[in-house]
């Protein structure tokens, strides 16, 4: 089991930025890519960007150049650095650990995942 605590999110108005934070527990992580997952009101919820141990990273389109996924592997956690907030933006974030080793995921494929953290930009 891998358990995912998700931390940071809140309210911030559109253009300011916001650090989440995701610690991991449990198994060993090194075989796990980390990543954070985002549903919006109304919608599904979508793929936001993926880490795996060693460091490569994959982000949805929509969020390239104003996202950035870090992990550190000592903390057994990861970060998802947002700025440039925008409404849209609006969502609870989620944190999600797949088995693999490529940087990438699918909602279907994530063995596990936390709570969720909100984050609400106000325009």
């Amino acid at each position: 089991q891998v358990q995912l605590v998700e931390s940071g999110g809140g309210l911030v108005q559109a253009g300011g930025s916001l650090r989440l934070s995701c610690a991991a527990s449990g198994r060993t992580l090194s075989s796990y890519v980390l990543g954070w997952f985002r549903q919006a009101p109304g919608k599904e919820r979508e793929f936001v960007a993926a880490i795996s141990w060693s460091g490569s990273t994959d982000y949805a389109d929509s969020v390239k150049g104003r996202f950035t996924i870090s992990r550190d592997n000592a903390k057994n956690t990861v970060y998802l650095q947002i700025s440039s907030l925008k409404s849209e933006d609006t969502a609870v974030y989620y944190c999600a650990a797949d088995f693999r080793l490529i940087a990438t995921m699918t909602s279907s494929g994530v063995d596990y995942w936390g709570k969720g953290t909100l984050v609400t930009v106000s325009s």
